[in-house]
Formats: C-alpha cells, sequence, structure tokens
C-alpha cells in the first residue's frame, strides 16, 4: 500500500456561522490522482485551500509526509514541494511563456533574489522552463508574449509553470473551468501524462464528472462541509448518498 504523503486531521474552516469545512479527516496516497467533489457549496474548494496553505484553518491540521505544514507561509510551501494552480489563469501576460515559466523555476533555485544579474546566469532555469513547455506541448510559443495565449494554451501555460518548480504534489483547482469543450481533452490526457510517469501527486478539484470518473483512483466527495463518501470511481458512481446530494443540487437548479 502506498504511503500518504498528504493528510488532514479535523479540518475545519469556519466563516461566522457557516462551517464550510466541519472536522475532515482525508488521505491522500503518494502517487494518486486524487479527486475532490460535491455539488455546489460543498465544501471542496475551501478545503482545497486548507490543504494548499492559501486558507489556514479554525481548527485541525495539514500534514505532508507526516510534517505538520498547517500554518507554514505559502513560498515555504511551495519549497517543500507543493504547486498549485487556480481556477482563473495566473500568468503575467506582459512577459513572454518562456519568462512566466523560468521565473517559477527561478523562484525556488538558490537565484531568486538576484534579479538584476544577467539572464545568462540562469541558463540552468531556461532549461527547466523548457522542459515544462515541452511536457505541456507549448515549447513552439515560448517566445510569445502570453497575453496573446487562448484561453486553453494559458491553462497549459500555467501548468508548465507549476511542474517548473518540480513539484512532489500537484493541487489543481478546476484545470478546465472556461475551456472550450473541443479543448479539454488534450488537457486532461497531459494531466494523466504527468501522472503516469509515477513521481507526481495530484490533488485535482473539478465539476466535470466524466473526467474524475475515467482519471481518478481514488474520489472523495464533499456535502455540506463533511465527507459524504469516499472511494474508486466505480464505488463512488454506486453509491446511493451521492446520487441523491447530487440530485437535490439539479432538482434545485431546476426550480431555481
Amino acid at each position: 500500500m502506498a504511503d500518504t504523503i498528504i493528510e488532514t486531521r479535523c479540518i475545519a474552516k469556519h466563516f461566522g456561522g457557516l462551517h464550510a469545512v466541519d472536522g475532515v479527516d482525508l488521505q491522500v496516497a503518494e502517487g494518486a490522482m486524487h479527486s475532490i467533489i460535491g455539488p455546489n457549496g460543498a465544501g471542496k474548494t475551501t478545503l482545497f485551500n486548507l490543504i494548499s496553505g492559501y486558507l489556514k484553518p479554525t481548527s485541525g491540521q495539514v500534514y505532508l509526509r507526516g510534517r505538520e505544514i498547517t500554518n507554514l507561509p505559502l513560498h515555504r510551501m511551495a519549497h517543500l514541494g507543493i504547486g498549485r494552480s487556480f481556477q482563473i489563469t495566473n500568468v503575467f501576460s506582459n512577459l513572454t511563456v518562456l519568462e512566466n515559466v523560468r521565473l517559477s523555476a527561478q523562484a525556488l533555485g538558490r537565484d531568486n533574489l538576484k534579479l538584476w544579474t544577467s539572464a545568462r546566469r540562469f541558463r540552468r532555469y531556461e532549461d527547466q522552463a523548457l522542459a515544462a513547455l515541452q511536457e505541456v506541448g507549448m515549447a513552439e510559443k515560448a517566445g510569445l508574449p502570453a497575453s496573446v495565449l487562448p484561453h486553453g494554451d494559458k491553462r497549459k501555460l500555467e501548468l508548465a509553470i507549476i511542474l517548473a518548480g518540480d513539484p512532489q504534489v500537484l493541487l489543481l483547482d478546476e484545470p478546465t473551468a472556461g475551456m472550450a469543450s473541443e479543448q479539454v481533452p488534450a488537457l486532461v490526457e497531459m494531466i494523466a501524462r504527468i501522472r503516469a510517469r509515477g513521481n507526481k501527486t495530484i490533488i485535482l478539484v473539478e465539476h466535470n464528472m466524466g473526467i474524475v470518473m475515467n482519471i481518478s483512483d481514488r474520489i472523495t466527495v464533499m456535502h455540506q462541509g463533511k465527507v459524504l463518501a469516499e472511494g474508486n470511481p466505480a464505488e463512488i458512481a454506486a453509491n446511493e448518498a451521492v446520487q441523491r446530494a447530487y440530485l437535490g443540487e439539479s432538482q434545485h437548479d431546476e426550480h431555481s
């Protein structure tokens, strides 16, 4: 059985009287593709933000390989090997594709504060950046300004930015959000290919159930701030409580 790489213990986040996440225990196996799903307002994005350090919990702890990381600053999380994407693309539009990725590699290297040193000194970071762009199929667009990229390519660029830092854990927040349907299969295939190399753990928040069921090893279903169910895709698909939670949402949508 694979070792646990990410764990939460009774993690909770309250916003006033709203218990967005309410005592969640989660274990993510090393090397797994672990998806977090749930109806709107279930708490999945809040849980994701607690794991990645963008929110601090009201109570409970987060662990990386058994080491507590609950209150570490974001830059320490990155140096420990946790990289994350956002629902909204997060790139520097005024820089080239290559510069965006090189800055990510440099930020996690020993030259991260040497802003005015000749770029020739940073050849190894450029090499890392080009390798990451190659991995996401964007190497031929390295010299383009990020501002001219279509949305699907900005998603790929963001993935390259994360990969350039060589994280152990990739936290992908709605990676297909806003993408045209014909662009989605290529991105999903790319994520699956990264995972298949065997040296990355991927935690995915995704609304598209077809994607989740096709690429996940394990799925955690959130509902009203708690874990409703957890299992492999077949177990989740057959779970009546999960079906009721999603059916309730669809019925609500029909009457809203």
